[in-house]
């Protein structure tokens, strides 16, 4: 009976604890806030100037291209992921944490897209530790198919899907 009414409480204190309007990351003493475009806020201060850092950062880094069903980084990408690399061991870049994103054009079952696009993130990690940015600054995601690049059906635009892209976290 008692487990019950723990498991009643906790239900009850969940639902009453609601949502805040604001999508927070915390980022240790620092929050992300995902409405102020990602800047970080300090002391309810929010920092512009690592959110344009970001924001440029990003803009300068390179999508990793696959070929249909693979996961091995191509011999024509590895400029790409040295130029990353490059990017990521920066000054510029010392405080952030990169996120590796997986993603996949739309043939095969959600299963299996997703498990594709974990094993290309791991694939180009593997590549940037080997070029020097440190493991515990690197993580990866899958987004499988849901995340495209592009959305007509051409093998143009499956090309676009089949991809790596890079967030920067602080």
């Amino acid at each position: 009976m008692s487990k019950k009414l723990l498991i009643s409480a906790a239900a009850v204190l969940f639902l009453l604890s609601g949502c805040t309007d604001k999508a927070q990351v915390d980022a240790g003493d620092q929050y992300v806030d995902a409405k102020a475009g990602g800047s970080v806020i300090e002391g309810g201060v929010i920092s512009g100037d690592v959110s344009s850092l970001i924001q440029r950062l990003e803009g300068a880094s390179k999508s990793i291209y696959f070929d249909f069903d693979q996961f091995d980084v191509k011999s024509s990408e590895l400029d790409a992921v040295r130029s990353n690399s490059i990017l990521f061991t920066g000054t510029d870049a010392a405080g952030l944490s990169v996120k590796i994103e997986g993603n996949c054009d739309e043939w095969g079952t959600d299963e299996y897209n997703y498990a594709l696009g974990l094993k290309r993130a791991k694939a180009v990690k593997d590549a940037l530790i080997a070029n020097g940015v440190p493991e515990n600054r690197i993580t990866i995601v899958s987004y499988g198919e849901t995340n495209p690049a592009c959305t007509s059906s051409s093998k143009e635009c499956w090309s676009k899907n089949r991809r790596v892209d890079f967030k920067l976290i602080p």
